[in-house]
């Protein structure tokens, strides 16, 4: 299981994690709270769903989703400096995205999801795109970012 040995990567360094989600609903945090003795590493999950909860907890700014929408590269950036900011944590991710069925366009389609992740100093950011139901969008999202940070930890790129 990817959560399990990304909860023993982070003790080995003894560094933390946090998480700020949108469309992955707390699958990421609920993934690795799973994992007996998460509690030593898990700091934060923070579930930004509405545009109103990105802004107040992450800091989101308004013109983020005027100008981008929150399905973007700088909403996902913004979600990841707030989380950075709030959590503290050597490793965090965020994740903002259209799991369906609704709610896609011409320019983004539903399985959209944008991925920031961060350790230390360093950003990773990504479109991706998924297919599938919605469980499926959100469950291939969670399995990216969890991945994604293993490999960060293991000194390679996320993707």
């Amino acid at each position: 299981m990817i959560a399990a040995r990304l909860v023993e990567q982070l003790a080995q360094r003894g560094w933390s994690v946090a998480a700020a989600e949108s469309c992955t609903g707390g699958m990421i945090a609920s993934a690795l709270t799973e994992v007996p003795g998460s509690s030593a590493v898990f700091r934060y999950g923070v579930v930004t769903y509405a545009n109103e909860a990105k802004t107040r907890l992450l800091g989101v700014p308004p013109e983020v989703f005027i100008a981008d929408g929150a399905v973007s590269e700088s909403c996902a950036r913004a979600m990841l400096t707030g989380l950075r900011e709030l959590a503290q944590a050597e490793l965090c991710c965020a994740v903002t995205g259209i799991a369906g069925p609704g709610g896609g366009s011409t320019e983004k389609p539903v399985g959209t999801v944008w991925v920031g992740l961060g350790a230390l100093e360093r950003s990773w950011l990504k479109r991706h795109h998924f297919d599938g139901d919605r469980a499926q969008v959100r469950t291939q999202a969670r399995q990216v970012v969890l991945k994604g940070m293993s490999r960060i930890l293991e000194g390679s790129s996320p993707w």
